[in-house]
């Protein structure tokens, strides 16, 4: 008479390949086997993973800033590592809920946008998203150069913009006007290289901290002015007044100061 066979997993094995329990366990070792693998190959490739998301996000990026009319340029000059945030604009800081994916879903929702004051309104826009998303520059750990996106209204419409401001917060690297519908040969002109070159080097704010960008009716006079456009003073009006709402405390004021404490 044979030994019976003691080893479980020998026993197991000797059963017919036709057996419901040894098809069932096999299954079962095999899927197992499978998910091990799956979880494992995932753990181990996870790094990768988000390394690879995050540099598909900074390419994403860099060609959407690189895409703005000049500011190739301004991005060459300053080096560094291009980045991008959304500002809860209510205090200067990166926003906790809304992230650059939900923005627009945030954005469509009213609740997320206030009602500006008659006398604060100088933009002309009715009410202001209480988000933005903003971009950096970042060279050495320090910010070289801020990228803020506004709008505002000009003669003809909507005027929508990008304007460069280097790491003090204080001195204009740029314009990119990104959105108009101003008069052609006239306010149009903002488009023009020629006259967005007055503005790096424009200063913002004088020693005391006040605001005092402005664009001149002529030929700029002072380091915080910008040349003015022959012909279109609603137009250049629209652009000083676009700016200087959106540099003061119902704008990126808030921001301004949280760069400079070297929050961000």
């Amino acid at each position: 008479m044979a030994d019976t066979e003691r080893n479980p997993w020998r026993r197991f094995l000797a059963l017919p390949n036709e057996s419901r329990t040894k098809t069932l366990v096999m299954a079962f070792i095999v899927a197992a086997v499978c998910a091990l693998l799956v979880s494992s190959a995932t753990v181990l490739l996870r790094p990768i993973q988000s390394a690879n998301r995050a540099a598909e996000e900074q390419a994403r990026i860099e060609a959407l800033v690189r895409g703005i009319p000049g500011m190739a340029d301004l991005l060459e000059q300053s080096g560094g590592t291009l980045s991008t945030v959304v500002v809860d604009l209510d205090d200067g800081r990166a926003a906790q809920d809304v992230t650059i994916d939900t923005l627009d879903a945030a954005l469509a929702d009213t609740a997320n946008w206030t009602a500006l004051e008659a006398g604060d309104d100088i933009a002309g826009l009715g009410q202001r998203p209480d988000y933005a998303q903003i971009f950096l520059l970042r060279r050495d750990d320090a910010i070289s150069l801020v990228l803020l996106p506004m709008t505002g209204q000009g003669y003809g419409g909507r005027i929508d913009a990008i304007l460069a401001v280097e790491g003090d917060m204080n001195t204009v690297t740029g314009i990119a006007i990104t959105s108009h519908s101003e008069t052609p040969g006239l306010g149009g002109r903002i488009e023009d290289r020629s006259w967005q070159s007055s503005f790096p080097g424009t200063e913002l704010h004088d020693d005391a901290g006040d605001l005092r960008f402005s664009v001149a009716r002529g030929e700029a006079s002072t380091a915080y002015q910008v040349d003015g456009i022959t012909g279109a003073t609603r137009t250049t009006r629209g652009i000083s007044n676009m700016v200087r709402f959106w540099l003061g405390p119902d704008g990126y004021g808030p921001l301004i100061r949280a760069i400079r404490r070297g929050e961000f």
